[in-house]
């Protein structure tokens, strides 16, 4: 079950990347361009949440059965030193649950804006500061913190 919800994981990633990248792109250009925060800019908005409230879960159910974690927690003096085993132990989910909370009340403050382009501007802002942490946090195959593959 740990190597399916690894891989769910691993390959959801790029769906969160995906929609951020996306939603980005769009309340740029529309905060850019002064265009109308159209019924399709609020559907990017929700999936964008959506899909990393998805990634969330996954996430917590990997961190509660993984075995690095449980070294870490029982080996803590130890495991904080090993840059590895402190990176998925402590640094990923902390990174990681910030991200979505910044997310989550990005989507929320610029669903219950009234104008336009502040809509725009709160998704831009929120949606970007969460995907450069999310950058930060993923363990990349050329990570110096702890690298993984692309997809495992």
């Amino acid at each position: 079950m740990q190597q399916s919800l690894l891989f769910c994981h691993s390959a959801l990633r790029w769906f969160v990347l995906g929609s951020l990248l996306y939603a980005i792109f769009r309340a740029y250009k529309g905060y850019s361009s002064k265009l109308p925060f159209t019924k399709t800019d609020n559907t990017i908005r929700h999936w964008t949440a959506t899909i990393a409230h998805i990634q969330l879960i996954f996430g917590i159910l990997i961190y509660v059965q993984s075995p690095i974690v449980k070294y870490f927690w029982k080996n803590f003096r130890e495991g904080i030193q090993n840059t590895e085993i402190a990176f998925f132990g402590i640094l990923h989910i902390l990174l990681m649950l910030f991200a979505i909370v910044l997310i989550t009340i990005g989507s929320a403050l610029a669903k219950r804006n009234q104008n336009d382009n502040d809509k725009f501007k709160t998704m831009l802002l929120w949606f970007s500061i969460a995907l450069i942490i999310i950058f930060i946090a993923i363990p990349w195959p050329f990570s110096p913190l702890a690298n993984r593959p692309y997809i495992r």
